[in-house]
């Protein structure tokens, strides 16, 4: 049960002025790092040249059978998705190149979607793998 009483958007929206911004997408791979200290100062780079981070885009791979190397892949996902909540990204989209055994990778996903949805991101999913089995 809930303490907080569900808030309407449409007050804030409607106080909203627009930004001269360009909205990017970041791939992974081009960040140095996911730790706060260097994202932090990227952000501000970003920031100075007019650029708002709007989406961070993963490639990922869980060709191998063995719930260790599925386990740390999604901990490096789940480490971008960290990033791209601290960036303030509204999206990470996960791009999923092959998967060996879909029963272990799905569940994994499911709990990285569901941290990015507490994170308040959306987790997207492209390629081989959905979230529906």
């Amino acid at each position: 049960m809930s303490t907080t009483s569900p808030t309407d958007a449409e007050p804030a929206i409607d106080g909203c002025q627009p930004a001269d911004v360009t909205p990017v997408t970041l791939e992974a791979e081009t960040l140095e790092s996911t730790a706060p200290g260097l994202l932090r100062d990227f952000k501000r780079e970003l920031t100075e040249q007019g650029l708002f981070p709007a989406e961070l885009t993963v490639e990922t791979c869980f060709d191998e059978d063995c719930s260790l190397a599925t386990q740390d892949e999604i901990d490096r996902v789940r480490g971008y998705v960290r990033a791209g909540s601290f960036l303030g990204v509204g999206t990470v989209t996960v791009r999923v190149d092959d998967v060996a055994d879909p029963e272990k990778v799905r569940p994994a996903l499911a709990a990285c979607a569901e941290r990015a949805e507490r994170e308040g991101l959306a987790l997207e999913l492209e390629g081989a793998i959905t979230l529906e089995s």
